[in-house]
């Protein structure tokens, strides 16, 4: 009985992890066919480093519109105008984070994972772009 239940459990957890893979390409290889940024727009750049938390993928709401999911180990951007932005995620709570882009420059938001009551929290976190870009490098992209 206690093998049919490690086996169980190692079942769950190949599932889990194998239906959150993420199959595009990655950063690295398609970093040089993403359009260029318009002068008057800014970019966001919104990625999940992490496969930590891995069946918890809550949308990503934009200034109020769905604009992705926060899928491990996947990245997307937004190219939206300069002014002020909020990016916000929601399990048992919201979590929220606002921010200024200017005309020009590109931002970069990684969704990391706490752990919660019920489930784990996704939460936005400006990140440096020195930082940013390495962590996105390996980074599938969910985009449309």
């Amino acid at each position: 009985m206690k093998a049919f239940k490690n086996l169980s459990v190692l079942l769950l957890f190949a599932i889990l992890i194998g239906g959150c893979a993420t199959t595009g390409p990655t950063y690295s290889e398609m970093s040089d066919s993403i359009p260029p940024l318009s002068s008057e727009m800014g970019r966001i750049y919104i990625y999940r480093s992490s496969v930590l938390g891995a069946a918890i993928q809550p949308g990503v709401v934009l200034d109020g519109e769905v604009v992705g999911k926060a899928v491990p180990y996947g990245f997307f951007y937004v190219d939206c105008p300069a002014g002020n932005h909020e990016i916000v995620t929601s399990t048992e709570v919201e979590r929220e984070l606002s921010f200024t882009i200017d005309k020009g420059e590109i931002r970069y938001v990684r969704l990391d994972i706490s752990i919660g009551f019920f489930v784990g929290h996704v939460y936005p976190n400006l990140i440096e772009a020195e930082v940013a870009e390495s962590e996105i490098s390996k980074c599938h992209y969910i985009g449309e």
